[in-house]
């Protein structure tokens, strides 16, 4: 006889990754977890913000859609929140939340659940993860948090989310990238193919203006990578020209002869003057002053 099938949320953060964050949500929404509290009706306005939410940038269209179909049909799906000393704080469906915000809806369908900081962080990344609602850059920094508060390795994290090692560590490497080009990157304005070679810069201004070149110009991938090796080549240093020594030897009797600055350069002199007072002694000294 087959084992029953365990509830995602009842054996805690590994069975959340291990069967998906759609089937956990499922099996919330039809009560088949004993983390689920209750569900209720609440005040909109007794809902905080998901602290974890990853997501910083929403589509004010889409939501503008969702919240007039939530005005005339309603919310379907309930959102998830946790009590917390003041009201409540939402685990998933900030979009949800925020198109009802829109819609002017005082309350929302909501479970209530029993969950933990570590939680309410990895199910608000798998939800916009899975359903592909993060820019690239939320995306890194939801990365990094997990590894730095559950203290993954880039292959644990990419078991756990579903996605390749490459593609965790290569995300990941944008945040090494100046804020500037991160912004910019974020509003897909430049794509990570484009931003890769920029990562190995060690001049975040100078990073930033190859990253203002590449959104005026179009630049291509291999473009940029040209540049940025361009940019990494050391300038050979210029070489001091020789002088020849009967040259020196000559601008140094010139020197002392005349009491100024005179340059002996190949077919040139250069015989310097402080005003024409000195002009008249020089020229007087050279032998250039006819007698009255």
């Amino acid at each position: 006889m087959a084992a029953p099938r365990k509830t995602g949320l009842g054996r805690g953060l590994d069975a959340i990754f291990g069967e998906g964050v759609e089937n956990v949500l499922e099996d919330i929404q039809a009560g088949k977890t004993e983390h689920v509290s209750s569900k209720t009706e609440l005040a909109v306005s007794e809902i905080r913000a998901n602290p974890y939410q990853p997501r910083k940038v929403f589509d004010d269209e889409k939501l503008r859609e969702l919240a007039s179909s939530i005005k005339e049909h309603g919310v379907f799906t309930p959102i998830l929140v946790r009590k917390s000393l003041h009201g409540y704080e939402l685990i998933a469906g900030e979009r949800r939340l925020r198109a009802s915000k829109i819609a002017g809806k005082e309350t929302i369908p909501a479970i209530i659940m029993e969950f933990n900081d570590e939680q309410m962080m990895e199910i608000a990344l798998l939800e916009n993860i899975q359903r592909e609602d993060l820019n690239i850059m939320e995306e890194a920094s939801a990365y990094a948090k997990l590894m730095e508060r559950m203290g993954y390795t880039q292959e644990r994290l990419a078991e756990r989310v579903g996605k390749s090692r490459v593609h965790i560590a290569n995300t990941i490497r944008l945040l090494k990238l100046p804020a500037s080009v991160q912004q910019l990157v974020a509003e897909n304005k430049l794509s990570q193919g484009h931003v890769r070679p920029l990562i190995t810069l060690d001049d975040e201004g100078l990073a930033y203006d190859i990253a203002m070149k590449i959104v005026d110009e179009g630049l291509s991938v291999r473009a940029v990578e040209k540049m940025v090796r361009d940019a990494k080549e050391p300038k050979p240093e210029k070489k001091e020209k020789v002088r020849d020594r009967n040259l020196i030897y000559v601008e140094e009797l010139m020197q002392n002869k005349l009491q100024t600055k005179v340059k002996v350069e190949t077919k040139s002199i250069t015989i310097s003057y402080q005003d024409t007072k000195d002009l008249n002694r020089i020229l007087e000294l050279i032998g250039c002053i006819e007698e009255d």
